[in-house]
């Protein structure tokens, strides 16, 4: 895996932009719980997803790492880390259709419009545990990102 380093203006600091993966054999292993320990691969998420195109959101596994977590930007364009997140709920089920930064063609599916989910935060090194409700665009995000985190190839 490549690691391209792009200065950050403001900072002065560099950026870790990590190259997309696009081996189905890492893509659809599921991956390992996250620990505090992935802070590092948290930050090059965010630094990697901020450099693509339209990007909202990118699961550690597209940049070649197995751990269960991923970034995302929210309808505020917040961005956001969530590390193993459980969806535990979903209710107004719908067909959508999907693209992917690792997937060449559209997929088509099942999305819920509101989802409860369980996951943890990185908070001052350590991980905390949260409970949200998502609604929307985010909740699909989300979902897909899930799946990622499970293996299945988007």
């Amino acid at each position: 895996m490549r690691t391209r380093l792009r200065r950050r203006r403001s900072e002065g600091s560099l950026l870790a932009i990590k190259e997309l993966v696009h081996d189905e054999a890492v893509l659809s292993t599921p991956c390992e719980k996250a620990t505090a320990e992935d802070a590092q691969v948290a930050q090059d998420l965010l630094d990697t997803m901020a450099s693509l195109d339209e990007a909202a959101c990118l699961h550690a596994n597209q940049i070649g790492v197995t751990h269960n977590l991923f970034a995302y930007v929210d309808e505020k364009d917040k961005q956001h880390v969530m590390f193993n997140p459980v969806i535990k709920l979903g209710l107004a089920a719908s067909k959508q259709v999907e693209g992917c930064f690792t997937h060449e063609e559209p997929v088509t599916v099942t999305r819920y419009d509101r989802i409860k989910v369980s996951y943890e935060e990185l908070v001052d090194g350590k991980l905390v545990p949260r409970k949200g409700d998502f609604r929307g665009w985010v909740a699909q995000l989300i979902q897909h990102m899930a799946d990622h985190g499970k293996g299945k190839f988007i």
